[in-house]
């Protein structure tokens, strides 16, 4: 596996830390991609783009994205071609996103579900593998497609 990203804007910024510390003792390479200080100013805009552009721009990387909701942090990465976000609040749904929709960042909720389920989230995330199944492919194809057509 290739780098996890992470990163947060204000509302995430605990998490983040918790997971990173979490992630690393178990031997993921993991990048925090800020914010290294809670800042009430920043927005999640500017790090789920970033994050997200990081991600797509090698094959195999993977992040992880947290705001309070899951919800702004997860629209700013999707913009960014190539990028698959998935918002996930339990362990078979990461599973799924993985499997099914070979989802390269995942975005996590710091208000609505506890560190330690977070935390079991991202596990389950990192640790599955996409089926590569034809249905899967054909339908990733077609979203590949609309992104690299529809740009103007």
């Amino acid at each position: 596996m290739g780098i996890i990203y992470v990163g947060s804007d204000h509302r995430g910024y605990q998490t983040k830390e918790t997971l990173i510390e979490a992630l690393r003792a178990l031997n993921y390479d993991v990048t925090d991609l800020g914010n290294s200080s809670y800042d009430p100013d920043d927005d999640y805009a500017d790090i789920g783009i970033e994050l997200a552009e990081k991600v797509v721009s090698t094959n195999g990387n993977k992040g992880i994205l947290i705001c309070g909701s899951g919800v702004g942090v997860c629209i700013a990465a999707n913009k960014v071609v190539g990028a698959r976000a998935a918002l996930c609040v339990s362990e078979k749904q990461a599973r799924l996103a993985r499997e099914d929709d070979d989802a390269n960042i995942l975005c996590l909720s710091a208000d609505l579900i506890n560190i330690d389920d977070n935390i079991n989230i991202a596990k389950t995330f990192l640790e599955t593998i996409f089926s590569s199944s034809e249905k899967h492919i054909r339908r990733i194809q077609k979203i590949n497609k609309y992104e690299t057509t529809k740009i103007s």
